[in-house]
Order: C-alpha cells, then sequence, then structure tokens
C-alpha cells in the first residue's frame, strides 16, 4: 500500500504540515502543489530507502483517474467542454475515459 491509496495517510500528512510554522498559507487554503509536494514527501519515507523505480508514471497513473473523474463531474459529462477545460483533444480525453472505464 502507498500513500496514493488512502485518504487517511493524506490526511494525517496534511496535519503535521499544518503544524509546521512555515506553512501559514498552506493551513488556510493548501494548493495541488502543496499537496504534491506533501503526498511525494511522504511515498519517499514509506520507502524507506527502497530502490525506487517510474514514480512518474507511479504519480500520473494515481493523479490521471480523479482529475477526469472531476472534471466529467464538473462539465456534467459533457466530454467536448472536459476536454477544452483539460487541454486535451476530444480524442485523447475519449481514450483515457475508457482506460479507466468511465465511459
Amino acid at each position: 500500500m502507498t500513500i496514493f491509496d488512502t485518504t487517511t495517510n493524506n490526511q494525517a500528512a496534511l496535519n503535521q504540515a499544518s503544524s509546521q510554522s512555515d506553512t501559514a498559507s498552506f493551513q488556510s487554503n493548501p494548493t495541488l502543489r502543496e499537496h504534491v509536494a506533501i503526498s511525494m514527501q511522504q511515498y519517499l519515507k514509506q520507502m524507506q530507502g527502497q530502490p525506487l523505480n517510474d514514480v512518474y508514471d507511479l504519480v500520473l497513473s494515481q493523479v490521471e483517474e480523479p482529475l477526469l473523474r472531476a472534471i466529467m463531474e464538473h462539465t456534467r459529462n459533457n466530454q467536448t467542454k472536459a476536454a477544452k477545460v483539460l487541454g486535451l483533444n476530444r480524442g485523447t480525453l475519449r481514450k483515457k475515459l475508457k482506460r479507466y472505464n468511465l465511459l
């Protein structure tokens, strides 16, 4: 299990970051960038020095599906609008939606 598998670990990381004095802006309104930074720090800590491979692909595979779900919900399943919001070609969006069984 990795930190990407549960929200419990992510919430613990967010709570830990919120308690740090140099994260005043994070406390009030965490940015996506801050969430990613904390998640990656926690993931690397969990790995405890184990060899790492394909971390970039791991992160993308963990982020892409919830991103697509959120945007599709936001656009009320309008693929044309979703593709525009994401900056993707509609055909590319459809391929990604099929990959995650979101069609």
